[in-house]
């Protein structure tokens, strides 16, 4: 068993986590607003430098349960380390990068250690806290999350300004370096948990579920960005991907995912319930501006100002969502948590088009709160019924449906936005019509969080194959 860290070690501890759960999040939002910007300074196309973006949140996704697994078997402060590394060296190359091309070979790398920067937080966090205020831990990682979301386009945009793109990496090369320098300090090292050897991963395995998530990933994103691709292709691919994936698996004496813990229904419930409120969430980032701007008639300005009352409100409710966790209970939490977004779908489904910006932000305002209920009730009980060996994994399952949710919902609720809105397009569509459609998208996710409910009822925790001895 793990020993966890003495109690004078907590603040820096936790400091450094959360560090690290900020520069994840930071390394996908500076960016997005230095596109204009390359694409000049490469003379590319637009949809040849959102890769820049895009290499950095495919390679999380493909990586992230490969990096919680890695944790468990060499021991999560090492893993941590050489994440933060990783993410400060290929930082700098993306600095120094003389062409596009190089430019996403390296921010795919700065993904690889962005994913073990998601995944060792959570799972650090059970030695880092007492049992009592792992809430209030999970509740600081999603409020420095949600930070980093809101800060990365106002920070980048000031930085680019006055010294052009190559300093928003410099600026995270920075912050990766300080962030390893307080958690050398800060977190003892960690021994392995096992005698470990090349071959106590399970490559097989890993290259499977490697494959699924590429395949996966370009389903969803590789028509947004001017590529070619068939998704039914692609889709059947990453179906292939999955049988061979769960047929390997369930004969693997060191599997990288046991089977016998996806079957687990609380397990199960909670990455499904993950997948389903992360795919919703990603709705109101990727449909909302095209009714603020198309429905409201708002310009660029005010549109932006309307959609940083998600993040900002997400910054602020994140760590009173963790010590409502500890104080309640993670199943009362979560419960309360899906209720709340679930409220929050109708009210911005329904609100915004009798009361306008005003229904928009109050309907926002409920939304966002729940979301970090959830969020933090979800992790906290996953991660206090880990058994030890298993903890970095189940860390990296959590980040794993979150970031394919958000995927999803990129990709198939601006689906539903436009298949609802009819033939004429958005261009063309009335006011009303675009109202109606957005109305609709939005009762759609409200009926997926019911669904979750269901689940969150029927998936409570009892005698599992998964709890901790």
């Amino acid at each position: 068993m793990a020993t966890p860290f003495p109690r004078k070690k907590t603040p820096p501890v936790l400091a450094a986590l959360a560090g690290a759960t900020l520069l994840a999040s930071l390394g996908v939002s500076i960016v997005t607003v230095a596109l204009p910007t390359l694409a000049q300074a490469f003379s590319a196309s637009v949809p040849s430098v959102q890769w820049v973006v895009l290499a950095y949140l495919i390679s999380i996704t493909v990586m992230i349960v490969l990096a919680g697994k890695l944790g468990d078997l060499y021991g999560h402060g090492r893993v941590l380390m050489a994440g933060l590394i990783v993410f400060a060296a290929a930082s700098l190359f993306c600095a120094a990068a003389p062409t596009l091309g190089a430019l996403v070979a390296g921010r795919a790398i700065q993904g690889v250690g962005g994913a073990i920067l998601m995944a060792q937080p959570l799972s650090m966090a059970r030695e880092a806290v007492a049992q009592d205020r792992i809430g209030s831990a999970m509740g600081l990682f999603g409020t420095m999350s949600a930070i980093g979301t809101a800060l990365g386009p106002s920070l980048g945009g000031v930085l680019i300004a006055a010294w052009g793109w190559r300093s928003a990496f410099v600026l995270l090369a920075c912050l990766g370096a300080s962030t390893g320098a307080l958690a050398l300090w800060a977190i003892p090292a960690s021994a392995p948990r096992q005698p470990v050897s090349a071959r106590s991963l399970d490559w097989p395995g890993a290259v499977l579920l490697v494959m699924m998530l590429v395949f996966y990933a370009l389903a969803t994103v590789g028509g947004r960005t001017g590529m070619a691709l068939d998704p039914g292709l692609l889709a059947a691919l990453g179906v292939a991907a999955l049988g061979l994936f769960i047929l390997v698996e369930s004969r693997s004496a060191l599997p990288l995912v046991p089977i016998a813990l996806l079957r687990d229904r609380f397990t199960g419930a909670s990455l499904a319930m993950n997948l389903l409120m992360s795919t919703v969430m990603m709705a109101a980032l990727v449909v909302g501006p095209f009714f603020l701007a198309f429905g409201l008639g708002l310009n660029e300005v005010l549109t932006g100002l309307v959609m940083a009352v998600g993040p900002l409100v997400a910054a602020i409710s994140g760590i009173p969502a963790g010590r409502m966790t500890d104080r309640l209970g993670a199943p009362r939490t979560l419960l309360l948590g899906l209720l709340q977004t679930a409220a929050g779908l109708v009210c911005l489904a329904v609100l915004p088009r009798f009361l306008g910006v005003a229904g928009y932000v109050a309907a926002l305002t409920l939304l966002t709160p729940g979301f970090q209920l959830f969020l933090a009730a979800n992790n906290t009980a996953v991660m206090l019924g880990a058994a030890e060996a298993q903890r970095g994994m189940l860390s990296g399952l959590l980040g794993l449906s979150r970031n394919l949710g958000f995927m999803t919902g990129a990709s198939a609720m601006p689906s539903l936005f436009a298949a609802v809105l009819g033939p004429q397009g958005i261009g063309e569509a009335t006011a009303q019509d675009v109202g109606g459609a957005f109305t609709a998208t939005f009762l759609a996710g409200a009926g997926l969080i019911a669904f979750a409910i269901v689940l969150a009822i029927g998936g409570r925790p009892g005698q599992s194959c998964r709890q901790a001895p």
